[in-house]
């Protein structure tokens, strides 16, 4: 018998996906079945009981073991699903009299706070393809430019700059300098898309402004017409329909511009209808907040009723609007979502994602909503609003500070001192299980997975020679939504945000041939297997050099080897169930059954086996009897 190890990752496992609930969007009042497994080297187990906290007071229940497959036993309950966001974790009592706990950070041998607990939530669920997705950013003035620009007249802001020229990423033609990609140039390159695999295209804003960022709108009722207006954009998104792609945009909740249009009127102007959208600072509405004290940015004020019916609520809101015909738009990804609402001492971020996701539901139920929340972003994605997370600490963060050079002192996520840090393949294990251990399971599915995106320095930037393939492939494996920004699959670099926003250089298309086919076929590797859109996960190794996990399901389980360096390790003989038969990579697996499972490969590297899903009888019904303590 092995000796169990806090932390050891063979250990008892729960992850909240179908191998082991029930019925993962369940309705108030409903009673769902979840299990646990537990390894046999583990020791001897007595008893099992699930531990809920419905209204704060808590409830155990009764699991019983219900099969025993490849050295695992599996152990049910039944639970009663009895708030919107229902808390669970597992009491295990040991041969040996010790108590354990397990939550969504691990095995415990010490009670665990309610927060890491599992959770079920009964709100209405992401629409069904959204965790199939592959997602693609694209910055529009950045990315292609159509013949028909030529012939639109510019506006006093712009600095116009040719398609070659560098970008300016310091200073304050940072904002202004304008390249002139348009709607028709992303349409007249879907093919490029399409042969990647990406399926969802995530657009920055795309309203007129004073901005070739655009997130200083100054209306929200059309599109801009340097991008070709409000007929290219229903062309574009009938044009990526028509390729089975979705397209969602990009609102900035948060502010506006100071030229919109409700600020314009309200400016100076005490009194008007629009005074109550903002936060002024004197009697005069001369001067306001902000974001992050930016003048061009006034940032709306939320209690405001009239900001709602326009912005948010109902059928002839901005949020609506644009998800009718004749535009279809497949969602929003909602811009420092983190900050919406929150303002000294009010907070009106709930209610504001609440009603952005009604008004979605009664205009097109079929919608993704995500939020932008940059840093540990639990605590608002519980599932009421929000159906995924744009943030970096849970995957973007560990995996830079796993596979950069030593060249660090780069801006870094806004941190002080712009220094990556140096993380261990177990640092990473750690810092992702920290801050994924908040989200839902369900909300965890349809996180960002992204490697970089406008606002940071492309990872080529600093990455290790070698280490895209190992990057990329984590990033289309791990539980949530792949992320491509447009350039990475050009090999494209950038020192910040400003200056990852670099041109496509599609002159360069035969150049990047290489690196393009590795993007598609790692694209392929996740769409093609259904499991690693919707599987559970299992950690079975975290070493300085070399991650090793599992994507499990009913029909198939992908085993997964992510090293910076060469690596051999042996997996216990039950770690895995079968013989692994290569999907993608370098890497060699033997299976013995004397000593287990054999891995070696050269780094870095990425590898990706299949093999056998989990088979396992069906769900007891219902009828387990609540102890109550």
């Amino acid at each position: 018998m092995a000796t169990f190890v806090p932390g050891s990752l063979l250990e008892p496992h729960h992850d909240g996906s179908p191998l082991f609930v029930s019925n993962p969007a369940p309705v108030l009042g409903e009673h769902v079945r979840v299990r646990i497994r537990i390894p046999h080297e583990f020791g001897p187990v007595t008893a099992v009981r699930t531990r809920s906290n419905p209204n704060r007071e808590p409830r155990f229940a009764v699991a019983s073991l219900v099969t025993t497959v490849d050295g695992w036993d599996w152990w049910e309950a039944e639970i009663e699903v009895e708030n919107p966001v229902h808390g669970y974790r597992f009491l295990v009592k040991m041969g040996d009299g010790r108590n354990l706990w397990v939550n969504r950070t691990g095995v415990h041998t010490v009670e665990t706070l309610d927060t890491e607990d599992f959770k079920l939530i009964t709100y209405a669920p992401p629409p069904e393809w959204s965790s199939s997705s592959v997602m693609y950013q694209i910055f529009p003035d950045r990315f292609a430019r159509s013949e028909q620009a030529d012939g639109r007249p510019l506006p006093d802001w712009v600095e116009p700059a040719e398609w070659s020229d560098p970008v300016t990423h310091i200073g304050a033609s940072t904002a202004t300098q304008f390249y002139g990609g348009d709607l028709l140039g992303i349409e007249e390159h879907l093919d490029h898309l399409q042969q990647l695999g990406v399926n969802l295209v995530y657009l920055t804003p795309v309203f007129p402004a004073r901005s070739n960022h655009r997130y200083d709108a100054l209306s929200f009722a059309e599109i801009d017409p340097l991008l070709g207006g409000d007929a290219a954009y229903v062309s574009l998104i009938e044009a990526a329909h028509a390729r089975g792609m979705r397209v969602i945009g990009d609102l900035t909740s948060n502010h506006s511009g100071d030229a919109h249009e409700w600020f314009t009127a309200s400016h100076r102007h005490p009194g008007t209808p629009e005074s109550a959208f903002y936060y002024w600072l004197d009697r005069e509405q001369e001067t306001y907040v902000s974001w992050l004290g930016v003048p061009s940015l006034p940032k709306f004020n939320w209690n405001s009723e009239e900001l709602r019916y326009r912005f948010i609520q109902g059928e002839n809101s901005v949020v609506a609007k644009w998800l009718k015909p004749p535009y279809n738009l497949d969602g929003w990804r909602i811009d420092v979502a983190n900050m919406t609402g929150r303002y000294l001492d009010e907070d009106l971020n709930g209610d504001v994602r609440r009603v952005i996701r009604a008004t979605m539901i009664d205009v097109n139920p079929d919608t993704i909503l995500l939020g932008e929340s940059t840093n540990d972003a639990a605590s608002d994605f519980q599932g009421d609003a929000w159906h995924g997370a744009m943030t970096y600490t849970n995957f973007t963060r560990p995996i830079w500070g796993w596979l950069s050079t030593g060249q660090r002192d780069s801006s870094y996520f806004g941190l002080p001192f712009g220094t990556i840090p140096s993380y261990s393949g177990g640092e990473v294990f750690e810092a992702h299980t920290r801050f994924a251990a908040g989200f839902p399971w369900r909300v965890r599915l349809h996180n960002m997975n992204a490697l970089d995106t406008h606002d940071t320095p492309r990872f080529l930037t600093h990455a290790a020679p070698g280490t895209v393939p190992v990057a990329l492939g984590l990033s289309v494996t791990m539980p949530g939504i792949p992320v491509i920004f447009a350039g990475d699959e050009f090999g494209l670099v950038g020192d910040d945000g400003e200056h990852s926003r670099t041109p496509i250089p599609w002159d360069q298309l035969d150049a990047a041939s290489d690196r393009i086919a590795l993007y598609s076929t790692l694209i392929h590797l996740r769409r093609d297997h259904e499991v690693l859109n919707t599987g559970g996960v299992r950690w079975l190794h975290a070493s300085d050099d070399v991650l090793v996990y599992v994507r499990e399901s009913a029909a198939e389980s992908i085993l997964l080897v992510a090293a910076r360096d060469d690596y051999e390790l042996t997996l216990a003989a039950n770690a895995v169930a079968g013989v692994p038969s290569l999907l993608f990579g370098p890497g060699e697996a033997e299976f013995d059954p004397a000593i287990g499972l054999v891995l070696r490969g050269s780094g870095p590297s990425f590898t990706a086996w299949s093999m056998p899903g989990v088979t396992l009888p069906p769900f007891s019904p219902e009828g387990t009897v609540l102890e109550l303590e």
